[in-house]
């Protein structure tokens, strides 16, 4: 069967590699329709993490498909049924995982398509417990971004910072995968949403998208900004991915009491920050890892519901290197989805 391999440092080949054997007891077999990229996936493509991996290692961290086999005992999936897979190899015993705090997991193999194989490659077994049901009238482009583009936000959103209806929320980076998804969510409740974009045009789609205030971060402070639309009583939640760049302007656009929640660090992995104000201001910080498989779940119902990711381009496997360019360009308004 084909897949997608990388070899080393942005070296992706298409290669014929062995299909995997029937599924064992408990596991099912999916042929893999729609694979969603993410920064996971830029990261290993610049060779991050390789002296953890074996080369060469097949990519792919959120994907969607349809069953096609069955091993013994399974009893929740049937040949056909459209399905999406958790993007982590979790052990299912230890506290977290009985728990159903799944990215939480004390003994987690590693991540799909970065730490172990993953998922661009046309068929692959997993544990019955590891894949979640996809609704009828979800297309496996949407599905295959509920994983991480949908899932991560859900559980940034109402996992950790607690939103609720009615509350103000900063969005950076409106035209991410993850920000538009968090800007549709936090519309969905009443939310008055700020974002902040890199250029007018992404400006413009993310006021469609339901965005109240739109800030262009290269021509504007966006902290000043905040401040200044909130009447200087800053917002409940910022929701914030980007890191060293923006973490101390994301902190002054809080209100007291207000909740940060982060799940990325795209422009720098250290920072400095003034703890007086931390705790003078009485802030709380959440950080927010992948998703848990309810968060998965609750993502593919407001799919079902009329809560369409937005796809910003859609790629044949062939150029899967061409979709990683074009996401690590920042170039992108949503997400990029490459189909077999």
């Amino acid at each position: 069967m084909r897949a997608l391999q990388l070899h080393g440092d942005r070296d992706l080949r298409i290669d014929d590699i062995d299909a995997p054997p029937p599924p064992g007891p408990g596991e099912v077999q999916v042929r893999v329709r729609a694979l969603a990229l993410n920064y996971l996936d830029v990261w290993g493509f610049r060779g991050m993490a390789f002296a953890k991996r074996k080369m060469p290692q097949v990519v792919g961290v959120e994907a969607s498909g349809e069953i096609v086999a069955v091993g013994e005992g399974v009893t929740r999936f049937s040949c056909g049924d459209p399905v999406v897979m958790y993007g982590a190899e979790t052990c299912g015993h230890c506290k977290a995982c009985r728990e159903g705090r799944d990215n939480l997991c004390e003994n987690v193999a590693g991540i799909m398509g970065f730490h172990i194989d993953g998922f661009a490659r046309e068929r692959v077994n997993r544990p019955e417990r590891l894949v979640v049901p996809v609704p009828k009238g979800v297309s496996f482009e949407d599905a295959a971004c509920a994983a991480i583009g949908f899932g991560t936000v859900q559980h940034m959103l109402f996992d950790n910072a607690k939103l609720e209806p009615g509350e103000s929320i900063l969005v950076h980076a409106g035209g991410s995968g993850i920000g538009t998804a968090a800007i549709k969510m936090a519309k969905a409740i009443g939310c008055t949403i700020y974002t902040t974009v890199g250029d007018d045009e992404k400006g413009e789609k993310a006021r469609a998208l339901g965005a109240d205030h739109v800030i262009n971060y290269r021509t504007e402070r966006f902290e000043g900004e905040v401040r200044k639309l909130t009447k200087r009583k800053g917002v409940d939640v910022v929701f914030e991915h980007v890191g060293a760049e923006t973490w101390n302007g994301s902190l002054l656009c809080l209100k007291r009491g207000g909740r940060l929640v982060t799940c990325g660090s795209t422009s720098g992995v250290s920072t400095t920050m003034n703890l007086m104000q931390l705790f003078q201001q009485q802030y709380r910080i959440f950080g927010s890892f992948g998703c848990s498989m309810r968060n998965i779940g609750e993502s593919l119902d407001k799919m079902a519901g009329g809560m369409a990711p937005v796809i910003d381009a859609v790629f044949p496997l062939a150029d899967f290197a061409e979709g990683l360019t074009r996401l690590e360009s920042r170039k992108v308004f949503g997400k990029v989805v490459v189909t077999f």
